[in-house]
C-alpha cells in the first residue's frame, strides 16, 4: 500500500504572537528604585514620608515600569488620580457635614471621587493627615483655621488648595465664606432692636474669626450703652456649652441675651437653662451660628445666622475643579456667601423700661 508522504508540519515560529509582557511587581519597582519593597509600598499608600530623592526614584520607576496595581501608582502614571478630599475640623458638627454635601455635587458631576479627613482641632495630627490626603487627590478643600504649621506646608506645595471660612493671614489664596464681622453685627442689630442690653459673647478660642464675631457684635452696640462681655470655651461643642452655662447666665449682672460662636455651644447653653431655672426667652435670649438643623427642633427653636455651609462647600469645589482645570482665575481670590439671622424662638423682645436708652457706657 502506497503512502503520500505527510506534509511538512507548519511552522508557527513567525506568526506566533510576541511573548506579553510581564507586569510589573512591587518588588521590581523596589529593585529599579534602589529601595526596600517595604518602602515602596508606604510610599504609595502615603503611610511615611521619605527624603525628596527616595520619593523621585520610587516615582521615576513607577512611572517607566507602568506598575499600576493600585489607583496612587495609576496616579503617578497619569498625573490625576481622579479624586479631591476635604479635611473637615469635626465631622460631628452637622456643619461640616453640610460643607461635605456641597461640596459632594459638583465633584460627582466632574466624575470625581470625594475623600475626606477629620482633624478634629487638636486631636489628630493635622500636618502628617494633609501629607497623607494630598497623596491620593488632585486637589484639596481645607480650612483657614488649620496650625501655622500646616497652612505654611499647604502654601508650599504644588497642589491646589482652596479654603474655605476665609482666607489664611498672610496668603495669597483661593477661599470661600462668610464675612464674620458683619454677620455678628447683623445679629447684634437684631438684639439691639428687641431692646437687649446686658450682652455675653461665648466665643471659642481657636478660632480666628470668633474674634471677628466679637467685633461684628461690639460694631452692633455702639452707643447704645449696652454692656457687653466675653466667655472663651476650649472647645466649639455642646458639651462645653453645658459646662459654661451657669458661669454665663447665673449672677447678679445676669444676661439678657446671649450669643454663642455656633450652634452647638448655643445648644449646650438652651439645654441647661431649665435646670439652672431661667426660660427662654422670657429671661434670656439666646442665639448662635451656622443654622445646623437642630436648631430648627429644640425648643424654642433657635435663632441663629445661617452662614451658607452647604454653598460653601459646592463653591469651594467649584473653584477647585476649575484650579485642577488649570484656571488662572481660580488661584486666587475670596468669594464671599451671603448670610442672614433666621429669627426662630429663643429670642424675645425686652420691656421698654428695661432698654437703658440714654445710658452712655
Amino acid at each position: 500500500m502506497n503512502h503520500e508522504p505527510a506534509p511538512d508540519a507548519p511552522d508557527l515560529s513567525a506568526t506566533a504572537a510576541p511573548r506579553r509582557r510581564r507586569a510589573a511587581t512591587i518588588r521590581d519597582v523596589a529593585q529599579a528604585a534602589g529601595v526596600s519593597t517595604a518602602t515602596v509600598s508606604k510610599f504609595l499608600n502615603g503611610g511615611q514620608r521619605f527624603t525628596r530623592e527616595v520619593e523621585e526614584r520610587v516615582a521615576q520607576a513607577v512611572r517607566d515600569l507602568g506598575y499600576s496595581s493600585n489607583p496612587m501608582a495609576r496616579g503617578m502614571i497619569t498625573g490625576r488620580t481622579g479624586n479631591v478630599g476635604i479635611v473637615v475640623l469635626d465631622v460631628r458638627n452637622p456643619h461640616f457635614t453640610s460643607l461635605i454635601r456641597g461640596a459632594s455635587r459638583p465633584a460627582a458631576e466632574a466624575g470625581l471621587n470625594l475623600l475626606f479627613a477629620d482633624i478634629a482641632e487638636g486631636l489628630a495630627p493635622e500636618l502628617p493627615t494633609l501629607q497623607a490626603l494630598s497623596r491620593r487627590v488632585d486637589g484639596l478643600i481645607v480650612s483657614a483655621r488649620l496650625s501655622d504649621e500646616a497652612l505654611a506646608w499647604l502654601g508650599t506645595s504644588d497642589m491646589p488648595v482652596v479654603y474655605y471660612g476665609g482666607p489664611p493671614a498672610q496668603q495669597d489664596c483661593s477661599s470661600v465664606g462668610i464675612d464674620n464681622r458683619a454677620a455678628a453685627a447683623m445679629l447684634g442689630r437684631h438684639l439691639r432692636e428687641l431692646g437687649h442690653r446686658r450682652l455675653r459673647y461665648v466665643g471659642f478660642s481657636g478660632a480666628r474669626w470668633s474674634q471677628e464675631r466679637w467685633l461684628g457684635l461690639q460694631q452692633a452696640f455702639e452707643g447704645s450703652g449696652a454692656e457687653l462681655h466675653r466667655h472663651d470655651v476650649a472647645e466649639a461643642s455642646a458639651d462645653e456649652g453645658e459646662r459654661i452655662a451657669s458661669e454665663v447666665l447665673l449672677g447678679a449682672d445676669a444676661p439678657d441675651a446671649v450669643v454663642a460662636y455656633n450652634d452647638l455651644i448655643a445648644l449646650g447653653l438652651l439645654g441647661q437653662t431649665q435646670a439652672l431655672g431661667l426660660s427662654v426667652p422670657r429671661d434670656v435670649s439666646i442665639t448662635g451660628f451656622d443654622n445646623i438643623v437642630y436648631g430648627r427642633y429644640t425648643s424654642p427653636a433657635l435663632t441663629t445666622v445661617d452662614s451658607g455651609s452647604e454653598q460653601t462647600g459646592e463653591r469651594a469645589m467649584r473653584r477647585l475643579i476649575a484650579r485642577i482645570g488649570g484656571d488662572p482665575a481660580a488661584r486666587s481670590g475670596h468669594e464671599l456667601i451671603a448670610s442672614r439671622v433666621i429669627v426662630r424662638g429663643s429670642t424675645l423682645g425686652r420691656p421698654a423700661v428695661s432698654r437703658g436708652e440714654g445710658r452712655t457706657r
